[in-house]
């Protein structure tokens, strides 16, 4: 007996639509020929010297004690922002905030924060600090991006509720989204997460 349906047709669908739906992350990419895995992901990490890591680790410390972060505007401009504005220095590339993407009905929306690379790669805030939601929404964008850019086998992408962030992958080839069965947490892994970003821009 096949499914009902999840998307209906003649329905227009946002990028934010997938995280209020109540389906599970695989039944909503199976909606779009996608399969959803959970593993370990090996992920490209740069070997360069970062400038001002030091610094950033320490405008972390000394601000994260005397902010409140429970408002998503609070860890948008205290965690989330400062992290990546350094990578797209590092990386020398356009950091586009709020990003608006198109390619059909069910496929719409701003992306959070996205920085193109060959790779691409697409950092959403999860809202209410709901991963799992906030990981479906992720896995849409990047099925979107992967439409509008033809060329890269691989796109990546970061869910994150600004002190926790989880990578995603895109396999064009096999059509399938993985989940990173592990994650980052500010300010103790802002080292291996910033490597990791800017391998990936690399």
């Amino acid at each position: 007996m096949s499914k009902p349906k999840i998307l209906q047709e003649g329905t227009s669908y946002s990028f934010r639509s997938y995280f209020e739906l109540p389906n599970d992350t695989d039944e909503i990419l199976a909606e779009f020929g996608y399969k959803f895995e959970r593993q370990r992901l090996h992920l490209p990490k740069t070997t360069r010297e970062i400038e001002y890591l030091a610094e950033l680790q320490q405008q972390l410390e000394d601000t994260i004690p005397y902010v409140t972060l429970s408002s998503e505007t609070a860890k948008r401009e205290i965690l989330i922002a400062p992290v990546l504005a350094r990578v797209a220095v590092m990386c020398r590339r356009l950091l586009r905030i709020e990003y608006p993407l198109k390619v059909n009905e069910q496929l719409q929306g701003n992306l959070d924060y996205f920085i193109e690379s060959e790779m691409g790669l697409i950092v959403i805030e999860a809202k209410r600090d709901d991963l799992t939601r906030g990981f479906t929404q992720l896995a849409v964008e990047l099925i979107a991006l992967a439409i509008l850019q033809e060329s890269p086998e691989v796109l990546y992408g970061v869910v994150t509720i600004g002190e926790l962030w989880v990578f995603g992958k895109l396999e064009r080839s096999t059509l399938t989204i993985i989940r990173d069965i592990g994650s980052y947490t500010l300010p103790d892994d802002l080292r291996e997460l910033v490597n990791i970003l800017v391998g990936i821009l690399e």
